[in-house]
């Protein structure tokens, strides 16, 4: 049996979880590791310069020990800023996040609304893609760090208020007709958005297209095998780490395990 491509997938907290469910559902075969940098979580709250050390510090750390094939930085905070430096770094495909204004733009009749976290609303990447792809429709942003929090609580088992989603939401309600997720973090807490925000808003996010761009990159046809390996890192222990470990198992993952590297 040939041996499967190893793919890395690499967040600040467990939102890139919401990108590998949807390339493993394309790639089950594959065997798939998994870093977050909770250590330095949120990262929008990182100065620029350390977030680029940090991340090609553990990415290109994770790819030497494990013999990694295809890197994906599942978030948009960290691709919009890493991507040229670790491409120079890593002779492996890397793939990046960005949020989806093109394809919701195309689909929108009366507005797009950008729910991400408050630092890509205000990162210059964002304001391009808006100009470059969205000149014809109103985008609304809407930035939120309790959102975030929200999703990563969530998948410890801990129940979410629709009350206080409504109220984080509020500025979007009747004003747009689609929603872009915009934090890998946000399709974790899909159908509370839908909710809240009803059933007439078509919500879009990018996980589909990175599945695509992954399958494209190790030219791999869909697989019906069994599932390959799964493993997950954190760069500190996590909070509620049971309760994380048991949503873990769910999604075919080991216990979390620690990979320390002095940054």
């Amino acid at each position: 049996m040939t041996q499967q491509p190893k793919v890395l997938i690499f967040d600040s907290g467990v939102g890139g979880l919401s990108v590998y469910k949807e390339i493993a559902a394309c790639l089950p075969q594959l065997d798939y590791y998994y870093l977050f940098d909770n250590a330095a979580y949120p990262y929008g709250e990182l100065e620029r310069q350390t977030l680029l050390e940090r991340v090609n510090k553990l990415v290109s750390a994770m790819v030497e020990k494990h013999q990694i094939d295809l890197v994906v930085i599942a978030c948009n905070t960290a691709s919009t800023i890493v991507l040229p430096s670790l491409r120079e770094l890593l002779t492996i495909p890397v793939v990046g996040v960005v949020p989806a204004i093109k394809p919701a733009s195309v689909l929108a009749s009366k507005a797009v609304g950008l729910i991400a976290t408050p630092a890509t609303v205000k990162r210059e990447y964002t304001h391009e893609l808006i100009r470059n792809f969205s000149q014809n429709k109103t985008v609304e942003m809407l930035g939120s760090t309790r959102l975030v929090d929200i999703a990563e609580e969530k998948l410890r088992g801990q129940a979410v208020s629709l009350e206080e989603m409504a109220q984080l939401l509020a500025p979007l309600a009747n004003k747009i007709d689609v929603a872009v997720l915009g934090c890998t973090h946000f399709p974790l807490i899909k159908e509370e958005i839908q909710t809240v925000l009803g059933s007439q808003v078509m919500l879009v996010d990018s996980g589909e297209a990175i599945a695509r761009r992954v399958k494209d990159l190790l030219a791999l046809n869909e697989s019906n095998e069994t599932s390959g390996g799964r493993e997950i890192y954190s760069s500190a222990p996590p909070w509620q780490e049971d309760a994380l470990n048991q949503s873990l198992t769910e999604l075919g993952f080991s216990p979390v395990r620690h990979f320390h590297l002095e940054i």
